[in-house]
């Protein structure tokens, strides 16, 4: 049996728990990934598919990684070397855990660079910078700001710092009151949003968009987009939701709650959808993928409509929340193993991680402008962290964690966790841990990398 409670502190209660883990697989990609490949894909077809792949892949390996977290008690990369030595099986496991921290190391250098963005817009969208702009100006001043890195480092500075002022306070006085504020206050930004979207006459588009279910669309590659969406989607193989689970008390149901949270992160995405087309459709422009729709499209919607700068600002602020949340769950991870192993205060743990985080995201944001012409294999920097991130660690992350859940960790070890007997549910999740999601993350994988 592991320790009943981390050194690190404990969320007070399930709520605590469920909000920060939400927090966690909300993020940027939700408010603007998930509604475009569903409206590329066969609309509601599309969701049908994702919302399978989240039953039988996602649900599956986010029970595993809460479950190890919990039963660690640790750091990641000390929970699976202690865990691994529990079952008798060897101390490598722990590369688990730091393929999980460099994971989250290198997408949170990129990702503040990107929030930094959206912290600029909340400032332009307030000052009425869309209002009678049309889209080659937009364009423009995008491209400009890009080009700029005083002002990317300016703002990235900025993001990292909130990130780090939050971690360091830890579990109960940072992590958990930070997800108390922000995520309700996600969620009532969103309601107000699709509200707005339900007065602009194209309502019905945008839910026939998303929801209309065309099945001729749908194609090996719509499968494997879905199966792509709902592992990643939930911020699975990064070590963030492993971290919370140690937090979580010995009591709380990993099934139920895990449920809970994929419900709420796909909500998440389909309100972002219905707040985002309707408004895209009634101002006659296209729905682009990633960062045009939010930088490029949206804000002449923004310029043209009634109120713009009010929802404008409002959209750029929810886009600011959702990043945050999922920030702090990426510092998490290297700060909890930097107290443990170097028994640093959690004060100097965060900074130190903070600071590393921010040289590498200089990098990522130079290699936009001053060192564009710099490439490894092709790409640039972000181009590169990205790549590493999406296709090659965060699916071995996840293929792993399923493998050692599902093969490494006893029957009897995992019964205990899950504390729901070996029933039908526990011999559901064990078939799909053991069969399914790691083949399907296999597939995602050898995908990704051009295998096939």
């Amino acid at each position: 049996m592991a320790a009943t409670t981390s050194i690190h502190g404990m969320w007070s209660g399930r709520l605590a728990f469920i909000l920060a883990a939400t927090g966690s697989a909300v993020g940027l990609g939700n408010i603007w990934r998930f509604p475009y490949a569903a409206g590329e894909h066969g609309g509601g077809a599309f969701v049908l598919i994702y919302i399978f792949c989240v039953a039988a892949i996602g649900i599956p390996i986010m029970m595993a990684e809460i479950m190890l977290g919990r039963r660690g008690r640790q750091s990641p990369i000390n929970t699976m070397r202690a865990l691994a030595r529990q079952e008798g099986r060897s101390p490598a496991w722990q590369l688990l855990g730091w393929m999980g921290i460099l994971a989250g190391f290198l997408i949170l250098s990129f990702y503040s660079v990107i929030a930094g963005w959206t912290m600029a817009y909340v400032v332009r969208a307030a000052a009425g910078a869309f209002s009678g702009v049309d889209a080659a100006a937009i364009g423009a001043a995008f491209d400009g700001f890009v080009a700029d890195p005083e002002r990317l480092l300016a703002w990235h500075t900025i993001f990292m710092v909130l990130v780090v002022l939050v971690v360091a306070r830890g579990v109960a006085s940072g992590l958990e009151q930070a997800v108390r504020f922000l995520m309700p206050a996600l969620f009532v930004l969103l309601l107000v949003l699709v509200g707005y979207a339900a007065t602009t006459g194209h309502f019905a588009a945008g839910v026939a968009f998303l929801f209309a279910p065309d099945f001729s669309e749908v194609t090996g590659a719509s499968v494997l987009a879905a199966m792509g969406q709902a592992f990643f989607s939930l911020s699975l193989g990064m070590g963030a939701i492993m971290i919370y689970g140690s937090y979580l008390n010995s009591q709380a149901s990993i099934g139920r709650n895990t449920v809970l949270i994929a419900g709420l992160d796909t909500l998440v995405a389909v309100l972002a959808g219905l707040a985002i087309f309707p408004i895209v459709f009634a101002y006659g422009l296209e729905p682009a993928q990633g960062t045009g729709l939010v930088f490029k499209v949206l804000p002449i919607a923004f310029g043209q409509m009634n109120w713009g700068t009010l929802f404008g600002t409002l959209f750029f602020v929810l886009l600011v929340f959702a990043a945050w949340t999922s920030a702090i769950s990426l510092l998490e991870p290297m700060v909890a193993w930097l107290v443990e192993n170097m028994s640093f205060s959690r004060v100097r743990a965060s900074v130190l991680a903070g600071l590393t985080v921010w040289f590498l995201g200089v990098a990522c944001l130079l290699s936009l402008n001053v060192w564009s012409e710099y490439r490894l294999f092709g790409m640039g920097i972000l181009e590169l962290f990205d790549y590493l991130t999406a296709n090659i660690l965060l699916p071995l992350g996840g293929l792993l964690i399923a493998v050692f859940a599902g093969w490494i960790l006893s029957r009897s070890s995992s019964v205990d966790e899950f504390a729901m007997g070996d029933r039908v549910a526990y011999r559901v999740w064990r078939f799909l841990v053991r069969w399914v999601a790691p083949i399907s993350v296999a597939i995602i994988f050898f995908h990704a990398i051009g295998v096939f």
